[in-house]
């Protein structure tokens, strides 16, 4: 199940299954990539959000963190309209087979070989300082998308985790009544990563190429 908070409300996002092309699974801190990023049709996080996968496969804990996260973490350069063909015509192709361009995002665990696993919307560029634990070269300290739990909550009798060294147990999800008891709290954050709208970011930029991969999208 996947919920979507804002910066000051909730929204109840769908329940998700089980993707057969999940990772290993991991404890805290290890790296997971969300349920949304296997549908072509899901254009990436925002980063004034805090998303929460509690039925995670790809995790021991089973909660996957997406924690002020913006993009897709298989895509960190994104994708913009002109790069999705239409009518057998991309202005920003390279030559490439449909699927196989790098300028295209794709469905993680997949070649790319068709355009079948090609996403076929939008998707932000990542931002530098807030990348995902599961990306092919990642930030390390600010990392913001991996295998969480749940520190504290407004239920006493609920089970709560203790953060690993190297995490702090952070308020990320208030609870509204909204049916998000369940998923209201704290969760274990890498510490130094806690979320401050005011610094911005530096956007992932294929042609400085500032967040690896040659620039492409992997």
């Amino acid at each position: 199940m996947t919920r979507s908070i804002p910066a000051s409300w909730l929204i109840l996002a769908s329940v998700l299954g089980l993707s057969a092309l999940a990772c290993e699974p991991g404890g805290v801190g290890d790296p997971c990539v969300p349920e949304d990023e296997y549908r072509v049709d899901f254009g990436g996080y925002n980063e004034s959000e805090v998303n929460v996968e509690s039925r995670s496969f790809q995790c021991e804990t089973r909660v996957c963190l997406v924690n002020h996260f913006r993009g897709r973490v298989s895509c960190p350069y994104g994708q913009n309209e002109s790069a999705i063909p239409k009518n057998n015509y991309c202005p920003e192709c390279t030559g490439n087979l449909p699927g196989t361009d790098p300028k295209r995002c794709r469905i993680p665990g997949t070649s790319g070989a068709t355009e079948a696993d090609a996403v076929q919307v939008p998707v932000p560029p990542q931002l530098e300082g807030r990348s995902a634990a599961a990306a092919e070269e990642h930030s390390g300290g600010k990392d913001s998308v991996y295998c969480s739990c749940r520190c504290d909550g407004p239920d006493p009798n609920a089970r709560y985790c203790e953060c690993p060294s190297g995490f702090k147990c952070e308020k990320l999800i208030d609870n509204l009544g909204l049916g998000s008891a369940q998923l209201a709290g704290s969760y274990c954050i890498k510490e130094g990563s806690k979320y401050n709208p005011a610094e911005g970011g530096v956007t992932c930029n294929s042609t400085l190429q500032n967040c690896g991969t040659s620039g492409n999208n992997p």
